[in-house]
């Protein structure tokens, strides 16, 4: 066998053992996501990450804008599409009374 050829028979194996790896990783530790248990579904999208485009909401019966691509969908704007019902990071300030601006 020439090198080129046992150089895609390394590759190929060096692939098959990192899928291997990481399924045996997942299988272990499950990723989050809608049915993980860590965060909710989204109540508007029910889970699935896209809802109604508004160019189907509104509109004579035909669909399609550069947001959907045609669809009639688009992406979930309360969850941004991951279909979970995530926190959002806040920041919260208080000032002390009786400061001055």
């Amino acid at each position: 066998m020439g090198p080129i050829v046992l150089t895609q028979i390394a590759t190929g194996l060096s692939v098959l053992a990192g899928a291997a790896l990481l399924k045996s990783v997942m299988d272990q530790n499950p990723m989050m996501g809608p049915g993980s248990g860590e965060f909710p579904r989204c109540s508007r999208c029910n889970g699935t990450g896209r809802v109604t485009c508004l160019c189907n909401r509104w509109s004579d019966g035909d669909r399609g804008c550069r947001t959907c691509a045609g669809s009639g969908r688009m992406m979930c704007s309360s969850c941004g599409g991951s279909g979970t019902g995530r926190p959002l990071p806040v920041r919260i300030s208080v000032r002390p009374p009786n400061q001055p601006y």
